[in-house]
């Protein structure tokens, strides 16, 4: 049986936290940013998380054989 392959976007947008969660940067934070209130640019600075199932298909697809 072949190797199985780290999914190259994936890798690129999330990391995986020691717990097995999935960290990843918010939307909304490219540009346009002078009219957005202080306290959402302070928000979208702070890494998003995912949990439960979509963890797990994170998680294969970063760690596959795992």
């Amino acid at each position: 049986m072949p190797k199985l392959k780290t999914h190259k976007g994936m890798k690129k947008r999330f990391k995986l936290t020691a717990s097995g969660k999935a960290k990843h940067r918010k939307a909304f934070r490219g540009h346009k940013l002078s009219h957005k209130p202080g306290k959402r640019r302070r928000q979208l600075r702070q890494d998003g998380l995912v949990t439960g199932l979509q963890a797990k298909t994170i998680r294969e697809a970063l760690h596959p054989g795992l």
